[in-house]
């Protein structure tokens, strides 16, 4: 049985890194599947294991036939572990803060693919940030809009490019763009080739339709209501190959479909009614660790944008 724990009051670089390791092992769900990512070896990994429980005195995790699963204690540490990391983070946060130039991560999360004409746009806010603060590491990736409003209240993101239906307490949310949504099918479709009187309501209500997979505005929640919603696709490119399917008629924004409708392979039904406006949005964290990294992309932003 365990007694105290020799591990000191001030903790060494090894004790980090086995606490290190063990975070991954616990989020990957055993030592097997943690292999890939600390790139070592299963019996290494059960040696880094034996050596935390032992100077900590604690009996952290079962492994065995049962599968890998944590005791008690090890769940308790494991949530100290991730407070004692978010603490560590939040310092060095702070310090890179302090410097006269900024340097660090600078994280841009999009909700969306961006089209050819966002792409030019955002080329010129990375041309911009980089002339200002070359020491910056960025990263420009995509995520889900529920996975990047949690990493921009946690501090792991800057800025979120998303639409702005549903805001969430704690963000800031500044429309950078506002453009319509319109109905639309492709030439394969049944609609393709009737004048827009011709296509009843009762028609359309029949008619295959692609819900986008969000709470999109009240004007947006009217029009799905006069839908036979029959598929789901949030990302616009994704709903753009459901539609050229001829199978479902859908939303999607000009911008994306303008080519295909200067091609004759997607038309828009009934522009004057069944449409709603698609508002992007700058976000970020009203409270930001990292003001000044925050406000470096918001000027850069607007400059491009606005």
């Amino acid at each position: 049985m365990y007694s105290s724990s020799i591990i000191p009051k001030n903790i060494t670089e090894y004790d980090l890194r086995l606490l290190r390791i063990f975070k991954v092992v616990v989020e990957n769900g055993g030592f097997a599947a943690a292999e890939n990512e600390l790139g070592v070896t299963r019996s290494t990994i059960s040696v880094h294991m034996s050596n935390l429980e032992t100077r900590m005195k604690l009996k952290l995790c079962l492994r065995g036939r049962g599968g890998f699963s944590l005791t008690e204690d090890g769940q308790a540490v494991y949530h100290a572990v991730l407070n004692m990391f978010d603490s560590l983070n939040d310092f060095s946060l702070f310090v890179n803060s302090l410097g006269k130039e900024l340097s660090g991560e600078l994280v841009i999360l999009c909700s969306d693919p961006l089209d050819d004409a966002k792409q030019k746009q955002m080329a010129k806010v990375i041309e911009q940030i980089n002339d200002q603060a070359p020491n910056l590491h960025l990263v420009l990736d995509t995520d889900s809009i529920a996975n990047i409003e949690k990493l921009l209240l946690k501090d792991k993101a800057h800025i979120g490019l998303l639409p702005n239906y549903k805001p969430v307490e704690g963000l800031q949310y500044q429309t950078l763009l506002s453009e319509p949504i319109y109905l639309c099918c492709a030439k394969n479709h049944v609609f393709f080739n009737q004048v827009d009187n011709e296509i009843s309501s009762e028609a359309l209500a029949a008619a295959p339709a692609i819900h986008p997979g969000i709470d999109i505005d009240t004007k947006g929640r009217e029009q799905l209501t006069k839908l036979n919603l029959a598929a789901k696709a949030y990302q616009f490119d994704t709903r753009k190959a459901m539609i050229l399917s001829g199978r479902y008629i859908g939303y999607l924004p000009q911008s994306t479909i303008q080519q295909a409708l200067n091609s004759g392979d997607v038309r828009i039904i009934q522009p004057s009614s069944l449409t709603y406006k698609f508002d992007l949005s700058l976000v970020y964290k009203k409270a930001s660790k990292e003001n000044a990294k925050v406000d470096l992309l918001k000027q850069a932003f607007s400059k491009v944008f606005l």
